[in-house]
């Protein structure tokens, strides 16, 4: 449960650095990037899968860059399920920069949580 936690946590705190790295992409305060962790989890968990196994013979000849698209696109989803007034993101150019941003800034905070758990 503890690292369940931390995890969330982490990903609302990458959440809020990639808003104020990213043009076009905006939470509104700490509540709401909690709230979009949330969702971006349960897409993560429902809809990926299914993009990747639809996509899978494009990711295959792009050598796995189209992995890219699908996590802009699940941004998008998340954004759109979310009140706009918590978090937006104003198109896929932002949304596509926003997933590598957010993934680095993840892959970071992740590191230390892990350190610490």
């Amino acid at each position: 449960m503890r690292h369940f936690l931390l995890t969330w946590l982490g990903t609302a705190v990458a959440l809020l650095i990639t808003a104020n790295i990213v043009p076009g992409f905006s939470i509104k305060n700490f509540v709401a990037a909690l709230v979009a962790a949330i969702i971006i989890g349960l897409v993560n968990a429902i809809i990926r899968p299914i993009l990747s196994i639809l996509t899978f013979p494009i990711t295959l000849l792009t050598f796995g860059l189209f992995t890219f698209v699908i996590n802009a696109l699940t941004l998008l989803i998340a954004s759109a399920l979310t009140p706009r007034e918590l978090f937006e993101i104003s198109g896929f150019g932002a949304a596509l920069l926003g997933s590598i941003v957010l993934a680095i800034v993840s892959s970071i905070i992740n590191y230390f949580l892990r350190r610490i758990d």
